[in-house]
């Protein structure tokens, strides 16, 4: 919380961006209902402020032993670090895989004011 705090304060009164503020979430869905549901539900609670729905990603991968095969739909979602933990939980809770793929990186680089935007689309009302 402290750095979060800290982070924030440099980049208002610097107006530059600090490396690690923000994160790309990166979730598999199996459908694009699923997919949408997740994507506006994460906007409405300010968990995000930007997801995008990529379509039909082959995923090869180990599931109880076998190599399974399936057509799923990724989400990149843009938020906050400090917010990645609280998402993650939520998809977890509603994602209907029993394991769903969750993880995180963290924004190097990137526009200023791309990141303020974020930063904007975040905000509580």
């Amino acid at each position: 919380m402290l750095r979060t705090l800290s982070l924030w304060l440099h980049s208002a009164v610097t107006g530059s961006y600090v490396s690690g503020t923000y994160s790309i979430v990166f979730v598999n869905c199996p459908n694009e209902q699923i997919a949408r549901d997740i994507a506006r539900a994460s906007l409405d609670k300010k968990l995000a402020a930007s997801v995008n729905i990529l379509p039909k990603a082959s995923s090869l991968y180990f599931w109880n032993g076998e190599i399974e095969e399936a057509t799923e739909i990724l989400l990149l979602i843009k938020t906050k670090t400090s917010r990645v933990h609280v998402l993650s939980s939520y998809i977890r809770l509603v994602h209907p895989f029993e394991i769903p793929e969750v993880f995180s990186l963290p924004m190097d680089q990137g526009d200023v004011h791309y990141f303020k935007w974020l930063e904007e689309g975040m905000e509580e009302d």
